[in-house]
């Protein structure tokens, strides 16, 4: 079929050729959407570059049937004297990679992250996980802890 434009032909084409682009182009469409992309992380493949949201409750019943694991405050130093769960180490979101390879250097062991509400938590488990830790997991705030916390803060009644 010729395609004219001002009474000049354009394009030619037959339906052979239609036919074999179009196939063309469904391979090439297929092939790409078979391959994967690599940006997407599996969560259910062991070892995946990525850290797990979990509840407060989730936590703490990982916590109670696990001895080994480490709880991970993001928060400044000032808000870790003030309230924290009990036993937790401070590393601010700020320094996590600076310090991070030093004060965990297992990098598969099981981090329960922590901060006020669970924005630098979230931030912190990021980027531990594009540094190679393995089982990360985001319990957000403090403030939605219902455990018990202790403080460093000594107070005095007015």
């Amino acid at each position: 079929m010729a395609y004219k434009f001002r009474n000049r032909p354009v394009f030619q084409t037959s339906p052979l050729r239609t036919l074999t682009l179009t196939l063309m182009v469904l391979t090439l469409y297929f092939l790409c959407a078979c391959s994967g992309n690599p940006s997407r992380i599996d969560s259910s493949v062991p070892n995946a570059r990525t850290y797990q949201k979990i509840t407060a409750e989730a936590a703490y019943r990982m916590m109670e049937k696990s001895g080994g694991f480490v709880l991970l405050d993001v928060r400044t130093n000032e808000e870790f004297l003030e309230k924290r769960i009990q036993g937790a180490i401070l590393i601010p979101d700020y320094e996590i990679e600076k310090r991070i390879a030093s004060e965990l250097p297992d990098k598969n062991a099981v981090i329960f992250v922590y901060c006020r509400s669970g924005a630098r938590s979230a931030n912190a488990s990021k980027a531990m996980v594009s540094k190679g830790y393995t089982q990360v997991y985001d319990i957000g705030g403090i403030i939605d802890w219902p455990y018990g916390t202790v403080s460093s803060l000594l107070t005095s009644d007015p």
